[in-house]
């Protein structure tokens, strides 16, 4: 039987689908391959994400595509540049708001209720910070990181938009958690003589996966657009890494004159957001038992 998203919702989620995989290859490679065609003659270690290599807001045609910035430097690079730091981001935020959400909802429904009463209502009282107010907090605290490797300088970013996270995913694991321990397939487990570990592992668990991806996909968009509003108020990706929060608020200063600047780094990230919530509803689609 094939498993696939519904046809009304099919053009969207190929075309999410679609646009990922693009965005996946200019994040590994856009980046060197432009610094290859970009770089003068003169300096062969040049790297043009971070130095000027032109005049400044050149007009895209020619060997910059997209033309150049205020600084005079390849805009398609800076924003193949920022690809890699906001799915950097995505991805390592999402997998600890998995881990910490998954073994929290699962603690919430098996642990003993004294301590799944202090761990919900610890989880429950998250719900009550703005997420971007206490990133914001979280990333006040820390100093930034210039040195080191691109994770390295995305720590303090990292660690802000896990935090405020991984609440949601415990919350739906939770609910999620209570419902499939009264199923009959799990208490017939539990009857055979199976620990709760094994229940939750091998039988439990595997029943989220279609839903917990499905939602992944839904969060990573809005680890990326939280990611970006920290860099466009200047407390996020620290120069000299590209984002395509600070490439708009750098733009934003010359929209008057250069309008076309603040556009690429707009339209990137709306169709990334926008790709991402439709591949997150086609999934949904795909693994809803109501629908097959």
């Amino acid at each position: 039987m094939r498993v696939g998203v519904k046809r009304k919702t099919d053009f969207l989620y190929l075309f999410g689908m679609g646009f990922l995989a693009l965005l996946v290859l200019l994040a590994v490679f856009g980046p060197t391959v432009r610094n290859v065609m970009v770089k003068p003659a003169d300096q062969p270690n040049f790297y043009s994400v971070y130095d000027p290599v032109g005049v400044p807001h050149l007009e895209p045609g020619g060997k910059y595509i997209l033309g150049t910035d205020e600084q005079g430097r390849d805009v398609f690079s800076r924003l193949a540049a920022g690809a890699r730091v906001s799915l950097t981001v995505g991805l390592i935020v999402e997998v600890i708001a998995l881990s910490v959400g998954v073994l929290v909802g699962v603690l919430g429904v098996y642990a003993p209720k004294w301590f799944s009463m202090i761990l919900m209502r610890f989880t429950d009282g998250m719900f009550a910070f703005p997420d971007i107010l206490l990133a914001v907090l979280i990333i006040g605290t820390m100093p930034p990181r210039k040195e080191g490797g691109l994770i390295g300088k995305l720590l303090p970013v990292i660690v802000a938009l896990s935090v405020t996270s991984w609440p949601s995913i415990a919350r739906l694991v939770k609910g999620q958690v209570a419902t499939l321990k009264d199923r009959e397939f799990v208490i017939g487990a539990k009857a055979s003589g199976a620990s709760t570990f094994y229940l939750v592992t091998r039988h439990i668990l595997p029943q989220l996966t279609g839903i917990l991806l499905a939602v992944s996909m839904i969060d990573i968009a809005g680890t990326i657009l939280a990611e970006s509003t920290l860099s466009f108020l200047g407390i996020g990706v620290q120069p000299p890494e590209a984002s395509w929060g600070s490439m708009i608020n750098s733009a934003r200063q010359d929209m008057s004159s250069h309008p076309v600047a603040l556009v690429w780094p707009c339209v990137v990230l709306s169709l990334t957001v926008f790709s991402l919530n439709f591949v997150g509803d086609g999934l949904r689609a795909a693994f809803d038992p109501k629908g097959k």
